[in-house]
């Protein structure tokens, strides 16, 4: 039986299903994976430690966290990381593994940030087509390497993953926004809106 418009309810019922279970979906999907992504941090970190209270072992882990902070920024800390450095110098692949991580994590949260300068990227210069990246070293005679180029890290889409590119310097086109929204906009695929403000 058709209704004043001359659709049929069953119709009408699938679009406000469609309609409003795909509204509910783009709400929902966000908030869910990241309490599940909460969730796998909460459980990984909880379970390093043996007792099976796993919101102590999160506090535990946090000051000891804390305490190793507070010990690396005073002079107790200088003979501890001169034998550790002794212990890493006989285990070159080790030294090599920790170091990769140490510059990784200070190149996001350290003093010297290094994923501050967001650039976009001309692949080459038959092409139109460009990447978005940011300059990670604008020096690279200690490579060897002619002056005029610079290292461009080039994060992958949904991934947190990536290329590291030796480009030349008129290749480059500075962007002038912050380095966290250029970021998130890489690694949504281009879909996370751009907040219209200036870099810092």
């Amino acid at each position: 039986m058709k209704n004043t418009k001359g659709e049929y309810p069953t119709f009408m019922l699938m679009d406000f299903f469609k309609k409003y279970f795909l509204r509910g979906l783009l709400i929902s999907m966000p908030v869910v994976l990241t309490i599940y992504a909460i969730y796998l941090v909460f459980n990984f970190l909880g379970g390093l430690l043996p007792w099976e209270n796993k919101v102590f072992n999160i506090l535990i882990i946090i000051c000891f966290i804390l305490l190793i902070g507070f010990i690396g920024s005073s002079v107790i800390a200088n003979p501890v990381k001169s034998y550790f450095k002794d212990l890493l110098e006989r285990a070159p692949l080790i030294k090599t593994i920790y170091e990769a991580i140490k510059d990784l994590l200070s190149a996001f949260v350290g003093e010297k940030k290094r994923f501050d300068k967001p650039v976009l990227v001309k692949v080459n210069k038959h092409s139109e087509l460009e990447k978005l990246g940011f300059i990670t070293d604008e020096d690279l005679s200690e490579l060897g390497l002619p002056g005029g180029k610079v290292a461009v890290y080039l994060p992958h889409s949904y991934n947190f993953s990536g290329n590291l590119f030796i480009v030349p310097k008129e290749n480059i086109t500075p962007i002038d926004k912050p380095a966290k929204e250029v970021m998130k906009y890489i690694v949504s695929g281009g879909v996370s809106e751009v907040k219209h403000e200036q870099a810092t």
